[in-house]
């Protein structure tokens, strides 16, 4: 399962070209199986208040993370967002795409997702 928050449609994008079974991140979701997250980054490196919320509940199962940001806000601020995540929920920062990313970034989440998620 994929667990996913897009503002601009570049993620729902990325997840598009991911084989799996996915889920928009709305209020008052609970997933009870292993997900994969894949968000955005919100302002200059933060996490998406919803994607915020989400983890509050949904910790336990979260095998990974991957984000979307823009490299044109610096190395510091770019998918900060998936920085935090793994290091506030200790999980894997599987990959950070530069807007929509690219066919090997597409190609790596799916060799995570089949080796780490649906184990």
């Amino acid at each position: 399962m994929i667990a996913y928050a897009s503002r601009t449609g570049n993620v729902r994008y990325i997840v598009s070209k991911i084989e799996a079974e996915s889920i928009e991140i709305q209020e008052d979701l609970q997933i009870d199986e292993p997900y994969l997250l894949v968000t955005y980054t919100d302002g200059f490196g933060d996490i998406p208040m919803k994607v915020s919320r989400f983890l509050e509940q949904n910790e336990a199962h979260c095998k990974g993370v991957v984000v979307s940001g823009n490299s044109n806000f610096g190395p510091s601020n770019f998918g900060g967002a998936g920085d935090k995540i793994a290091a506030k929920y200790q999980i894997p920062l599987v990959r950070k795409l530069d807007l929509r990313g690219y066919q090997a970034d597409y190609e790596a989440i799916q060799q995570f997702y089949e080796t780490r998620v649906l184990v």
